[in-house]
Formats: C-alpha cells, sequence, structure tokens
C-alpha cells in the first residue's frame, strides 16, 4: 500500500478533493514517510496501546498509527478533511476520527469511551503551530492517564520546552512542561518535507508523565503565577517582575523582599535563572505571607 506521506499521493490526494490550505489553521502536511516511522518509533507503540493525534490533516500520520497501535482517535477541527480522511482511512478499522476542536473537548469521558481496555495510551501528533501551547498545557493540566506525549511542534517551541535554568530558551513554558513531565528532544525536522513548506525547522519532542510533581507546593496555581510574574519582562530583576507582575505586588514589597531573603535567592537574580526547586521555594513562601 503506497504511503500517504509521499509528495507525489498527497498532491493527488490534494487535488482530487480540490483542497487549499487554511493558514488559520496551521495546516501544512508531511511528505516524508522516514520521519512518520521515526516519530512512531519514538512512542513506542503497539498493539496493546492506543494513540491519540490531534490535527491528523489527510491522514499521514494516521496511518503510521494504525499499523502499530490498537487504537487510534483523532481529533480533527476542519469538516472539510472528513471524507478525505473516510477515504486514505478505510483500509484501517482500528481508526476513529472525531469532527472537534481538541481545546473544548472533554479529553477524560473521550477516553473512558473510546479506550476502554486499553491501559496504556499515547498522545502523538504534528501540532498545528498556533495553539502547541495551549494543547500542550491543556494535556498536561487535565491529568488524563496518559503515559506519554510525542509531539512535532515548531523548533523554538520545542527548544523552550526542553529548556534548562540559566539559558535563553528557558521560561515559564519550560517550568510549566517540566513540572508534569520530563521532555526530550529526539529529532529535529526540516522544514523542507512539509507541504506547504512552513518558514521554519520543526522538533520531535517526547514527554514522559510524571507520577510524582518534581516539587510539593502548597499551591500549583500561585506557583504558576508566581512564575509567569517572574518571568513579565526577561531583563528585571525577580524583584522588580514579582513587584510589578504580582497582584498588589507594589503594596507588598517588603514582604516580597523578605520572601526572597529567607529562601536565600538575591533579590537581583532574573527569573530565567531559578530553578523549579527555587521557584516552588519562593511560591510556597509568598503564599504563606500575602497570597
Amino acid at each position: 500500500m503506497k504511503d500517504i506521506a509521499t509528495p507525489s499521493r498527497t498532491n493527488e490526494i490534494l487535488k482530487k478533493y480540490g483542497f487549499t490550505f487554511k493558514k488559520s489553521l496551521g495546516q501544512n502536511f508531511l511528505i516524508d514517510p522516514n520521519i512518520l516511522t521515526s516519530i512512531v518509533r519514538y512512542a513506542e507503540l503497539d498493539d496493546k496501546k492506543g494513540a491519540i493525534e490531534i490535527g491528523p490533516g489527510i491522514g499521514a500520520l494516521t496511518e503510521h498509527l494504525a499499523r502499530t497501535a490498537k487504537k487510534v482517535v483523532a481529533f480533527e477541527i476542519d469538516q472539510r478533511l472528513l471524507p478525505i480522511l473516510d477515504e486514505t482511512l478505510a483500509p484501517y478499522d482500528n481508526v476513529e476520527v472525531l469532527n472537534q476542536d481538541v481545546l473544548k473537548a472533554d479529553l477524560k469521558s473521550v477516553l473512558e469511551e473510546q479506550f476502554a481496555g486499553i491501559e496504556d495510551i499515547m498522545v502523538v501528533a504534528n501540532l498545528p503551530y498556533y495553539v502547541t501551547t495551549p494543547i500542550l498545557m491543556k494535556l498536561l493540566e487535565e491529568e488524563l492517564p496518559l503515559e506519554g506525549i510525542v509531539v512535532m511542534l515548531q523548533k523554538e517551541v520545542g527548544d523552550r520546552i526542553s529548556a534548562k535554568p540559566g539559558t535563553k530558551s528557558y521560561g515559564s513554558l519550560s517550568v510549566a512542561i517540566q513540572y508534569y513531565s520530563e521532555p526530550e528532544t529526539v529529532m529535529t525536522v526540516p522544514k523542507t518535507v512539509f507541504n506547504p513548506q512552513p518558514n521554519v525547522d520543526s522538533s520531535v519532542i517526547r514527554l514522559k508523565m510524571r507520577k510524582t510533581p518534581p516539587v510539593k507546593l502548597d499551591d500549583s496555581a500561585y506557583f504558576f503565577t508566581v512564575v509567569r510574574a517572574c518571568f513579565g519582562q526577561r531583563r528585571k530583576t525577580i524583584l522588580n517582575n514579582l513587584t510589578n507582575n504580582l497582584e498588589d505586588g507594589k503594596k507588598y514589597k517588603k514582604e516580597i523582599e523578605e520572601a526572597l531573603q529567607s529562601t536565600n535567592i538575591d533579590p537581583k537574580r532574573r527569573g530565567e535563572t531559578l530553578t523549579i526547586e527555587e521557584f516552588a521555594l519562593l511560591s510556597n513562601t509568598l503564599k504563606r505571607t500575602i497570597g
């Protein structure tokens, strides 16, 4: 069976259905079967595991998942792609395509209904660039019973996700993703293997879900509020950022200074130098005093 993800087969399908790309949906279809084979290999799927895909497009990655996993559930927001997927995925009886916006979907219910009897579920997807972060955060924050996540995304976002403290790419996204999972960049994908070709290269990131968080928090929502405040303006010090970006920060400047002092964090440091452990210590201390 000829793979969907070749330049000629992709063009043939697009031409047959008169399909035009919607820039607003971030549609870039992969046209290299070898990369899809690698993505599925990194997901470590087998015939006992389930796979969730987001944005299947014309089914290029979906068919590779269907050949390996027990069941595949794909979320596709663009109705125009449904008849195409009906045709391209016809050989596979283990695929369910849901015409839903994954950001609005009740994922816990979907997992319960679609993957009954399947314990290990992976998310494997080529994510649309424009909604990468909201999708990842939804998958992580909803505490779904996922084994892990393997996604292709914009290389710059991939760099931020796996960045270490003290580096230019390290920010609130790095801290959030690393709180819920252990990220690893497993491959870089050139922009030349997409139709249409995007402006930037991509990365494939593998997230291994943590069974327990790496730090103990008094209030996780407040922790993320403090983290975002510390990265409010990258060139500003932690003291400046907390004073200006926390609610009533100016009113509590003295308490913020005392919290930094009691946690041995130099107020002149910048947010990107703090480890997740230091952020946890600081947010717990601030929560008890001004939170």
